[in-house]
C-alpha cells in the first residue's frame, strides 16, 4: 500500500466520522431540551451505562458531567447485577448508551433501573428497543462506520461522545455553572494554574517604576533601564497619569535626536492597558499578546496603582 494509499484511507475515516456528526447534528430535536432539563433539575446524580466501545464512551461523558459541575459515575451493566445497583438511587437519572439499542445487558439494566423508579436517557438509534423503553432518546443512529468492513465501532462512538459533549456543556450552561467553578474542581496542573491564578500573586508589589509629574526624561530612561522596562507617572494619590515603556523610548530614538530635551508629559501613553486586581492571569497574558505588550500597570478599584506585572513573570509562573 503506498503513502498516498494511506494518506486516504485515513482521510475517509474522518471524512465520514465528520458526516455523521453533521448527520447527528441535523437530527438533534427538541428531545435534546426535554434531557437537559431532565438532568439539570434532577436531585441526584447521573448513572452513566454502556457496553464495550459504547462503556468506553460513557466512562468519558460521566467524566466530563463530573467535572463540569453533574456528579456522574459509570455503572458496568453486568457489574450492576452483582451488588453494584446499591449505588442507584430513586433520584437518579440514567445514561445509557448502545449503538444498536439491543444489548441484553443493558436492557436488563434498563428494567433494574426502572424498578428504582429512575428515569432515563438512551443514546442510541430511535427505533431500537432501548429507545422504546426510555423516556427520552437522543438519536445516534449512523449510515456505517468508518471501518472498512463496517464493523468496528467508529463514527458510532464519535456521535455518542459528541451527544455526551453537548449534553454537559448545555447543562454547565443549565446550572451555571462559571469559571470559578470549574478551577474549583480542578486545582492541580497547569490547568489549574490557569483558573486559579490572580495576577496579584505575580505582580511586582515594592519598589514600583514610578515618577511624580515633575519627573525629567533623564529620570524616566534611568527608571526604565533599572525597573524592569516601564516608567509609570503618579499624582499625589497614586492615580496613573501615564507611562512611557522601553518601546516607546526606541521609537522616539528613531525620530529625535536629543532624547534629554523632550518633555515626559509630552509622550506618555496617557490611556494604557492595564491590569486589574482580581484579574485572571491568563486574562492579562492574553491581552499582553494581543496587543503585544510586555509590562502592564495593575490597578485596583479606584484605579490606584498597586502593582506593576511582566510577562515573564507570567511565563515562570506557567501560566502561558
Amino acid at each position: 500500500m503506498t503513502p498516498e494509499t494511506i494518506l486516504e484511507r485515513g482521510r475517509r475515516v474522518i471524512r465520514l466520522e465528520q458526516d455523521a456528526l453533521e448527520e447527528a447534528g441535523t437530527r438533534l430535536d427538541s428531545a435534546f431540551a426535554d434531557a437537559v432539563r431532565l438532568i439539570g433539575e434532577a436531585r441526584g446524580r447521573v448513572i452513566v451505562a454502556g457496553v464495550g466501545k459504547s462503556g468506553l464512551i460513557g466512562r468519558k461523558i460521566a467524566a466530563t458531567l463530573t467535572s463540569t459541575g453533574t456528579p456522574a459515575t459509570f455503572l458496568h451493566p453486568a457489574d450492576s447485577v452483582h451488588g453494584d445497583l446499591g449505588i442507584v438511587g430513586a433520584d437518579d437519572i440514567a445514561v445509557l448508551i448502545s449503538k444498536s439499542g439491543e444489548s441484553d445487558e443493558l436492557l436488563g439494566l434498563l428494567a433494574h433501573l426502572k424498578a428504582f423508579g429512575v428515569r432515563s436517557i438512551a443514546i442510541s438509534d430511535r427505533s431500537s428497543t432501548l429507545a422504546r423503553n426510555s423516556d427520552v432518546t437522543l438519536d445516534a443512529w449512523v449510515r456505517e462506520e468508518a471501518c472498512t468492513h463496517d464493523l468496528a465501532p467508529t463514527t458510532s462512538t464519535t456521535v455518542a461522545l459528541a451527544l455526551g459533549d453537548a449534553l454537559a456543556v448545555a447543562l454547565l450552561e443549565f446550572k451555571g455553572f462559571k469559571r470559578e467553578d470549574f478551577a474549583r474542581l480542578h486545582p492541580g496542573g497547569a490547568l489549574g494554574r490557569k483558573l486559579i491564578m490572580r495576577v496579584e500573586d505575580v505582580m511586582l508589589r515594592d519598589d514600583l517604576p514610578v515618577m511624580a509629574g515633575a519627573a525629567t526624561m533623564r529620570d524616566a530612561i534611568m527608571i526604565i533601564a533599572e525597573r524592569r522596562g516601564i516608567a509609570i507617572m503618579v499624582d499625589d494619590d497614586h492615580q496613573v497619569r501615564g507611562i512611557l515603556t522601553a518601546g516607546d523610548l526606541s521609537r522616539l530614538m528613531e525620530r529625535e535626536g536629543d532624547l534629554l530635551s523632550i518633555a515626559v508629559s509630552t509622550v506618555l501613553t496617557t490611556s494604557p492597558k492595564v491590569a486589574r486586581v482580581g484579574e485572571l492571569a491568563s486574562a492579562v497574558v492574553y491581552r499582553m499578546e494581543q496587543f503585544g505588550i510586555m509590562v502592564m500597570p495593575v490597578l485596583d478599584d479606584a484605579a490606584r496603582l498597586r502593582g506593576v506585572v511582566h510577562l515573564h513573570d507570567l511565563m515562570r509562573a506557567r501560566v502561558v
